[in-house]
């Protein structure tokens, strides 16, 4: 089967899950060919991707360049699989007056208001229309294109390739971890708190800060945020965070140590899908203090803590109870873990994805 995968620009889990679809896909003997704009095919390694198939809008001819070479891509196509609404705007129009079917997966929410949301509600409704099916990585997103009209639209989760991918010790791990914050010792007796998130305001990182400045007193605990992103956020966290025992670490390619040296992971997000980030703390056996919002309740319930969006009084109160009641964190630790094994594996993903494929193409799929 000839499978185009379109990608936008995606500095964080889209990229990683379409990275994990690909690599699963062409294992299975499929062909696959990937669009994507040139910093997200530099990010994620798509060394063939074709960058110049990717429409960039604010620059109308060569947008209009890029369209053509999209269509004939997609002409040749068995099925299209755009991930998030950038990537399925382009190619409902791409493929329109077609025959060749269309998913789109919805990773994240659309902009919500001002002139901006306008534009994004028509973006949706147009995907909705056009697309053969929608799927959503969270059931909110699920529900909202059923809402607009979606022909067929499902539940499509994705699955965490790095997580558990620690082989050592947890000492090792908070030995490590250690040297990175320029500590003398690895912490013994402290309690650290993990955030891995871009710097972006859909993070709500300050909510981070402003908790962490209610529970400056509390000598156990320590702070650690790893990401990169928008620099104006990254100041204004540390600028909040100054005089903290927070420690702003940027991106990092051991996200796993990390995870094996922490206490528990807190994620402030306005909104998240079912973030790769909590399922790799799942994995890791770390309880999770996370906003009520999106697909977090899907992944935390039972096994963490949720609070209301924007109310760092609350993030401040689950994460202290964590920090003193030591018998509660490990227990929901290995709530955790029990849960992560419940989440489905990157082959389920690739396998769910190639029946999917095949019902929308009339196909049987092919093994190796």
């Amino acid at each position: 089967m000839r499978i185009l995968q379109v990608v936008g620009h995606a500095a964080g889990g889209i990229g990683v899950h379409v990275r994990d679809l690909v690599a699963g896909l062409t294992g299975a003997g499929e062909r696959v060919e990937v669009v994507a704009p040139s910093d997200t095919a530099q990010r994620f390694g798509f060394a063939d991707a074709a960058v110049r198939a990717w429409p960039q809008w604010s620059r109308p001819v060569e947008a209009d360049q890029a369209m053509r070479r999209l269509r004939s891509l997609v002409a040749t196509a068995d099925v299209v699989h755009a991930h998030g609404h950038q990537a399925g705007l382009a190619a409902v129009l791409a493929a329109f007056g077609g025959a060749v079917p269309v998913v789109v997966s919805w990773h994240n929410t659309a902009p919500t208001g001002g002139v901006g949301g306008v534009v994004a509600g028509l973006g949706e409704r147009l995907q909705v229309r056009r697309a053969s099916m929608v799927t959503g990585a969270s059931q909110d997103l699920v529900e909202r294109a059923r809402e607009l009209g979606a022909a067929r639209a499902e539940l499509a989760p994705v699955a965490a390739p790095a997580a558990g991918s620690w082989r050592g010790t947890r000492q090792e791990a908070r030995a490590a971890v250690a040297r990175v914050l320029g500590l003398s010792s690895a912490g013994d007796g402290e309690v650290w708190a993990l955030t891995v998130s871009r710097m972006a305001p859909q993070k709500d990182l300050p909510v981070l800060a402003a908790a962490a400045r209610r529970l400056a007193s509390e000598p156990a605990l320590r702070w650690i945020v790893v990401g990169d992103g928008e620099e104006s956020v990254r100041a204004d966290l540390a600028a909040r965070t100054a005089r903290l025992p927070v420690h702003l670490v940027g991106a990092r390619d051991d996200v796993a140590t990390f995870m094996a040296a922490a206490d528990l992971l807190v994620v402030p997000s306005r909104w998240e899908a079912r973030a790769l980030v909590v399922q790799e703390a799942l994995a890791a056996g770390l309880p999770v203090v996370a906003t009520d919002v999106g697909g977090l309740p899907e992944l935390v319930t039972g096994c963490g803590l949720l609070v209301p969006v924007g109310d760092d009084a609350a993030l401040a109160a689950a994460v202290a109870h964590l920090v003193h009641d030591g018998a509660r964190r490990l227990e929901l630790g290995a709530l955790a873990r029990e849960r992560f094994t419940q989440l489905p594996t990157s082959p389920d993903v690739t396998a769910a994805w190639r029946a999917r494929y095949a019902a929308l193409t009339g196909g049987a799929q092919e093994t190796c």
